[in-house]
C-alpha cells in the first residue's frame, strides 16, 4: 500500500462566541489543520491533525505542504518498519530545519502527519492506535522512539528494561481498561469567560455524572480567582478535588505570591503557572507553593524541554499533549522518563480532537509503560465530540476504551466542508 497524496485543510470551529476555551491568555476559534493521507487502497485513509487557536492554522497547513514529500509515493510498511528513521527524515529536514529545529509551527505539523501515518497503520492492523502500540513489543515500541538529545536522562536500554518489566501483567491491565475505563476531570466548568451562575450550574452537572476533580481557570486578578475559587468549592464540596490553570499567565514571583493566597482553597495543582520554557521558574515554584504540584506540559515543545522539567524536579504532573510535540513517537519518549522519575503523567486534553486523542496515550501509558493511576486523571472538555466519527465516550467520569481502528480523529466529512476556513458555510453565515 502506497500513500499517494497528503492533503490538508484549515478547519476552524467559532467557540469564541460562547467563550468556550477562554482563558487569561485565550479566547480563540477553536481549530485544526487536517491531515489526510491518501492511498492506493480504496476506502483507507490516515487522518491527523493539529491543534490551533485560529488565525495562523494556516501557517501550519503550509508546512504540511513543505513536509509531504516525505511521504509521497512511500509505502506504509517502508515507514512503520523504521519510524525512527521517518520521524528523523520529518524533524531534521536539511532545509527545513532552520525553521525549528522541533519546536513550533513545523514541529506541531510534523506531529500532525506522524499521527496521521499512526492512524493509517492502525486502520491497517483494524486496531485502534493504544492497542496497536501495546501490542507492539518492548524492542518494536524502543525502535520508534528517537534518543537524540536526551540519553543523559533516559537510554534505550532503560527504556527497554521499564517496558519489558510491565509485560506479564499488561492483559489484567487492558482488561480493566476495557471493563471500567480511564478516570477523567472536568475543564468545563471553569473557564474564565462564563458567567457565575453557569459555572454553578456547570458544576451540579459534572456532579451528577460522577466527577470528583474539578479544574479551573486563574488569570491576574488575584481578587477575581479568590472570589471564583470560593464559588466553585461551595458548590464541590469539601470532597471534590480542586485543580487551577493559569495558562502562562504569571511572572515567577506572581505565581508564587498567587499560590500561597490562593492555597487556602486547597488546589490540587496549578497549571502552567509561568512560561512554559522557563525550566529553573518552575523549579523555583514548585519550591515554593509544596504541597501544591506544579502542572505543565501543553506548551513544551519537545522532549528536551520535558527531560529538564524532570531532571530539575520542576514538576508534579506531566501533562504531556498530543498534538504540540512530534506526534505519539516523541509522545512515547515522554512517557518514558516520566516513568523513570516517577511523576504521574495526566495529559492534556480539550481543544479540538485533544479528548480523542490523548485517550490513546493515558491507555498506553498506563498498559504499557507506568501501570499506575495513582494521581492520574485524563482531562475532559465536553466540546466538538460530535463532529468526530469515533468521539471519545465517557461513563461515569471514566474514558471508555476506544474500540474502533485507528487514532479516533477522522472528522465527519460534513463538518470538514461546513467548518473549513474561509468558504465553509459555517464562516460564510
Amino acid at each position: 500500500m502506497k500513500i499517494v497524496a497528503v492533503e490538508a485543510r484549515d478547519i476552524r470551529f467559532p467557540t469564541a462566541r460562547s467563550g468556550d476555551g477562554s482563558d487569561a491568555m485565550n479566547a480563540g476559534d477553536y481549530s485544526a489543520t487536517y491531515v489526510t493521507l491518501r492511498t492506493d487502497r480504496p476506502g483507507l485513509e490516515g487522518h491527523g491533525l493539529t491543534f490551533t487557536n485560529g488565525r495562523g492554522n494556516e501557517l501550519c497547513c503550509g508546512a504540511v505542504k513543505a513536509l509531504s514529500h516525505h511521504l509521497v509515493g512511500r509505502s506504509l510498511e517502508s515507514i512503520t518498519g523504521d519510524m525512527r528513521t521517518f520521524f528523523r527524515s520529518l524533524t531534521q529536514d536539511v532545509q527545513l530545519r532552520w525553521l525549528g529545529p522541533e519546536k513550533g509551527i513545523l514541529h506541531m505539523s510534523t506531529g500532525a502527519i506522524l499521527n496521521a501515518v499512526w492512524d493509517l497503520w492502525a486502520k491497517e492492523q483494524a486496531k485502534p492506535v493504544w492497542k496497536l502500540v501495546v501490542d507492539l513489543s518492548p524492542e518494536q515500541i524502543v525502535s520508534c522512539i528517537d534518543f537524540s538529545y536526551i540519553t543523559d536522562a533516559l537510554t534505550p536500554e532503560e527504556a527497554l528494561a521499564i517496558l519489558k518489566t510491565q509485560v506479564p501483567t499488561k492483559a489484567a491491565r487492558e482488561a480493566e481498561m476495557r471493563e471500567t475505563g480511564y478516570p477523567a476531570y472536568t475543564t468545563s466548568t471553569g473557564w474564565i469567560g462564563y458567567p457565575d451562575e453557569k459555572v454553578r450550574r456547570l458544576c451540579q452537572e459534572a456532579l451528577a455524572q460522577g466527577f470528583t476533580h474539578f479544574k479551573m481557570k486563574v488569570g491576574l486578578d488575584l481578587d477575581a480567582n479568590m472570589r471564583r475559587a470560593q464559588l466553585m468549592k461551595n458548590e464541590i464540596g469539601p470532597s471534590g478535588v480542586l485543580m487551577m490553570d493559569a495558562n502562562q499567565c504569571w511572572d515567577v514571583g506572581e505565581s508564587i505570591r498567587q499560590m500561597k493566597a490562593l492555597a487556602r482553597f486547597d488546589p490540587w495543582w496549578i497549571e502552567e503557572p509561568t512560561n512554559p520554557d522557563d525550566v529553573l521558574g518552575h523549579a523555583a515554584i514548585a519550591k515554593a507553593v509544596a504541597p501544591i504540584g506544579v502542572a505543565t506540559g501543553e506548551a513544551c515543545q519537545n522532549r528536551v524541554v520535558f527531560k529538564q522539567l524532570l531532571q530539575a524536579n520542576a514538576i508534579t504532573f506531566c501533562q504531556v499533549d498530543s498534538c504540540r510535540m512530534g506526534g505519539l513517537n516523541e509522545v512515547l519518549s515522554v512517557l518514558l522518563m516520566a516513568a523513570k522519575f516517577g511523576v504521574s503523567v495526566c495529559p492534556h486534553a480539550g481543544g479540538v480532537g485533544l479528548c480523542e486523542y490523548v485517550q490513546h496515550i493515558a491507555l498506553i501509558d498506563y498498559i504499557a509503560v507506568s501501570a499506575s493511576l495513582e494521581n492520574r486523571v485524563l482531562e475532559f472538555v465536553d466540546h466538538l465530540h460530535e463532529h468526530f466519527e469515533d468521539p471519545v465516550r465517557i461513563r461515569k467520569a471514566r474514558y471508555l476504551a476506544p474500540e474502533k481502528p485507528g487514532y479516533s480523529i477522522t472528522i465527519k466529512p460534513a463538518s470538514l466542508d461546513e467548518f473549513e476556513f474561509p468558504k465553509g458555510a459555517a464562516w460564510a453565515r
